[in-house]
């Protein structure tokens, strides 16, 4: 191979300054004659001194005729009575020159060097790095070769599914050739949507970790800069970057932050550079072959503000579900977390995912790890079924506050408020069993809290079961008027929940006589909860009446069948809100013997 060589410009300098000392130290030693004081004053009185150049150093001159072949001189400047005296004495006085020629050479060559120096950085700052200025459309993606990403489909759990759409992806980027024989082609685009702490970034990681290819992954917010131009400029360089790589995965997190539904006009379009990105992306997505080897993953939870345009067919052709794991699910993703720690004889994965309806991965990732630490704090050997207990209580109530101090009346409203609930849940067929019943309080304000725990996960829900729930909300706030014969403020959160509820069954559920089977409200689809989505109201004023008659007529009726209830229960009430008081919590065990009294009071009654 030929080789080709690169000129270096820091040559010329060099050679330029090594020819400036060749020639001072030449012209010095063929021309200029050092010569002590003495002598230059003979040289004086002799006339042998054609001219002279004083400093305040030395004497520089001209001889009349050349001495010794040399016609310049050079001597050091002495003080003339000094030299006086010193000839008066017949002592030979000379002097010694300072050369300041490379002080010279340094005072002009260091502020240049250091110029050019400071120079250099700065364009090597501005020309290098994720961040520089000149490299402002290049890629910021973080690309973690082969098996770097340390994660495995062994390290995912809970949605079977997901994991077996996904890993149809790792077959075909490991064998692209047979995966397409029969004139299949592997889908250019894959989205990840849920909830958020699902596991959708832990997917893509594990993809990448079982393909053993190379993994791109960028937030969408890194693409769109202050500058315009740059976000489509680093969309082009990232898959530019893939296709010289392929196979391999380019993973988009957050894609609603590159990816938000294009309006029509400025007002509705929102900023431009964002637009041009996105339309860079979808060239993109048009542009490269999945046959080279180049898959797209990106993840959202908010799936209904994407462009269409986004999600059509050709670009994301598939769309990946991953929801809230069901009990199995939590099951299979506890025995993921609990490996990684030290656990005691009476740790059962069941029952803790029993207790933790609706909690994702994260959250459960989350709970083992508040478990481990309380366990470190008590000094025990191995985390137990309490830490576990006490963890749940806390990512569900909040802290415990043992310092917020309750004067006894509100301690014993508290405590009678909180049995309404638990008595309620005992009462009413299908209820969730109640698990523990606390008057400590916890959180921002909770003043107390009645955990129960569902025999079972649950999809559908019936009017009578609704109306059940409804009615263990309200059983604290009419325990509380049945005892002494007023209301607080404490059952604020419950009738928040109950008026949601009872509006949800009259507008979306079409459960009321008076209007009808429709649909009055449509929640928009959402994986970041209630009320993250506007809703779409689509009824006149005369049936908005309607609809409040009909939310205050069932939540009316249900308060009248829970204050039937509990006035029936008055006694069970009584004592047991005398046994919280006392103990301040209550768990399943003692709340066994309340619960087998209730249900037979409610049969004792039933029968009559």
């Amino acid at each position: 191979m030929k080789k080709t060589s690169k000129l270096n410009y820091w040559y010329w300098p060099i050679v330029f300054l090594a020819l400036l000392l060749f020639q001072y130290f030449y012209s010095a030693e063929t021309q200029i004659a050092r010569i002590p004081y003495s002598e230059f004053s003979a040289y004086l009185e002799q006339g042998r001194i054609a001219e002279v150049a004083v400093s305040d150093q030395y004497i520089q001159g001209e001889f009349i005729e050349p001495v010794d072949g040399k016609t310049m001189f050079v001597t050091t400047r002495v003080e003339p009575d000094l030299a006086r005296d010193l000839a008066a004495h017949g002592v030979t006085v000379s002097g010694q020159i300072e050369s300041t020629f490379l002080r010279d050479l340094l005072s002009w060559i260091l502020p240049v060097i250091l110029f050019v120096g400071i120079w250099a950085f700065l364009i090597r700052r501005m020309g290098s790095g994720a961040g520089g200025m000149m490299q402002i459309g290049k890629s910021r993606a973080k690309v973690y070769v082969e098996t770097e990403t340390g994660t495995t489909f062994d390290d995912v759990a809970g949605v079977d599914e997901a994991k077996e759409e996904l890993r149809e992806i790792v077959e075909f980027l490991k064998n692209p050739q047979e995966y397409g024989r029969l004139g299949g082609r592997m889908p250019k685009g894959v989205l990840l949507v849920g909830p958020p702490g699902t596991g959708k970034t832990l997917f893509a990681r594990a993809v990448a970790g079982e393909a053993g290819v190379p993994f791109f992954s960028i937030s969408g917010s890194e693409f769109v800069e202050m500058f315009v131009g740059v976000g489509a400029a680093r969309v082009r360089d990232l898959f530019e970057q893939a296709r010289k790589q392929a196979p391999a995965i380019i993973f988009i997190d957050e894609l609603d932050a590159l990816g938000k539904v294009r309006g029509i006009g400025p007002a509705m379009g929102g900023n431009d550079e964002k637009e041009q990105t996105l339309n860079q992306l979808l060239v993109e997505l048009d542009g490269f072959d999945p046959s080279a080897g180049v898959v797209l993953l990106a993840a959202t939870n908010r799936p209904e503000i994407l462009d269409p345009a986004l999600l059509r067919a050709g670009r994301f052709d598939r769309q990946v579900l991953i929801d809230r794991p069901d009990r199995k699910g939590r099951i299979d993703i506890l025995h993921v977390h609990l490996r990684k720690v030290t656990l005691a004889s009476d740790i059962d994965p069941e029952q803790i995912a029993a207790l933790t309806p609706g909690f994702t991965g994260a959250d459960l990732a989350n709970l083992v790890n508040e478990a481990a630490l309380l366990a470190t704090r008590r000094k025990a050997d191995a985390v137990a079924k309490q830490d576990f207990d006490n963890a749940i209580e806390r990512i569900v109530a909040g802290l415990e506050k043992r310092n917020r101090l309750l004067n006894p009346l509100e301690r014993e409203v508290v405590a009678y408020h909180e049995m309404g609930h638990a008595l309620v849940a005992m009462a009413l067929p299908d209820s969730d069993v109640v698990h523990k019943v606390s008057i400590i309080p916890r959180g921002i304000g909770a003043l107390g809290y009645t955990i129960q725990r569902p025999t079972e996960d649950r999809f559908l829900m019936t009017r009578e079961e609704l109306e059940n729930k409804m009615a263990v909300l309200l059983g604290g706030r009419v325990a509380e008027k049945i005892v002494f014969g007023h209301l607080s403020t404490g059952a604020a959160d419950d009738l928040v929940k109950v008026t949601d509820i009872a509006r949800a069954m009259v507008t979306r559920y079409g459960m009321s006589e008076k209007l009808g089977h429709v649909a009055l409200e449509r929640q928009q689809n959402t994986f970041l909860g209630q009320g993250a989505a506007p809703q779409d109201v689509s009824y006149g004023e005369a049936t908005a009446d309607v609809i409040d008659a009909e939310v205050r007529a069932i939540l009316d009726a249900c308060f009248q069948r829970v204050e039937a209830l509990l006035t029936d229960l008055r006694p069970v009430l009584e004592d047991s809100a005398r046994l919280l008081l006392e103990r301040e919590t209550l768990d399943a065990d003692a709340l066994s013997d309340f619960d087998a009294r209730v249900k037979r009071t409610v049969g004792e009654v039933s029968a009559a």
